[in-house]
């Protein structure tokens, strides 16, 4: 008869101290938050933006090109050549600097990308402390959450969470 007690005396400690678990899929969450979705479209404006300059100075670049050709026709040779060298340093030069201004603007959208992510995850952390959870996983694509229930998901309060602390 002790022992049955005893049993039971352990088996309500042990139920009493189970751990809380939740889990948010970080593809859908990611995907409906304002911020994320905001620095998207703004780096979006800035990127057709620069599809804009490319297009038209390489648009300019081609004309000049052109130009170039027809001139080329009635110089002497070795002129020619030397002007075909400039025109082509020229036409690298700018080349260069397009694809430095793609890249300056590819990181700082990472670094901005970065900054949220890192925001995302200390908001979750303190969402899971205030709510007494001793995990919170990650699902979605490439999380380490295979199965969960829908009452652990506790995605949409998150995203719900964040949207509400987020001002633009």
């Amino acid at each position: 008869m002790k022992k049955i007690i005893l049993g039971l005396a352990v088996l309500t400690i042990v139920a009493c101290q189970q751990e809380k678990i939740g889990y948010v899929d970080n593809v859908k969450l990611m995907n409906e938050y304002q911020e994320k979705i905001d620095i998207e479209a703004t780096f979006k404006v800035k990127a057709d933006a620069l599809t804009k300059k490319r297009d038209s100075i390489s648009q300019a670049f081609q004309i000049e090109a052109q130009d170039f050709q027809a001139k080329a026709q009635s110089m002497p040779q070795q002129k020619a050549q030397d002007e075909y060298a400039a025109f082509q340093q020229k036409g690298q030069f700018i080349g260069q600097q397009l694809q430095q201004e793609d890249q300056q603007l590819q990181a700082e959208g990472q670094v901005q990308m970065d900054s949220v992510v890192s925001n995302v995850k200390k908001e979750i952390e303190a969402y899971g402390k205030a709510n007494g959870y001793s995990y919170i996983l990650g699902g979605g694509e490439g999380g380490s959450v295979l199965y969960g229930t829908d009452a652990n998901n506790l995605t949409d309060a998150v995203v719900t969470m964040l949207n509400a602390k987020y001002v633009k």
